[in-house]
């Protein structure tokens, strides 16, 4: 059986719409509440997401969710920039994750 993996993008509908004319699948999302109950729906084990971007913005109110997904290899929880601009969240974590592969930061 070939297991087929998904990319998933969440955030603000003028963010995810660009993404949805590549065929990934698109979570517009208004508000920290309805973040968190998308989130939770995605992240469920048969919905079989590779990846799922997630718009800074809503990233701090899914911190305790996100960090669930820290050890394991899939889904890989990416933050991206909203149509505000970064706020420095996503090269944050990304830092945070190459010191804990490598145990140092050396970005």
């Amino acid at each position: 059986m070939i297991l087929m993996f998904k990319i998933g993008v969440m955030g603000g509908r003028e963010t995810v719409m660009g993404f949805k004319a590549l065929g990934l699948d698109t979570y517009p999302v208004d508000n920290a509440e309805e973040a968190k109950h998308v989130f939770r729906e995605i992240t469920r084990e048969e919905k079989q997401y590779a990846i799922i971007y997630v718009e800074e913005n809503l990233a701090e109110g899914l911190q305790a969710e996100i960090d669930r997904f820290k050890d394991v290899p899939t889904p890989a929880i990416i933050l991206i920039p909203g149509r505000d601009g970064s706020m420095g969240l996503g090269l944050s974590a990304l830092q945070d994750a190459v010191e804990r592969a490598v145990g140092t930061n050396i970005l």
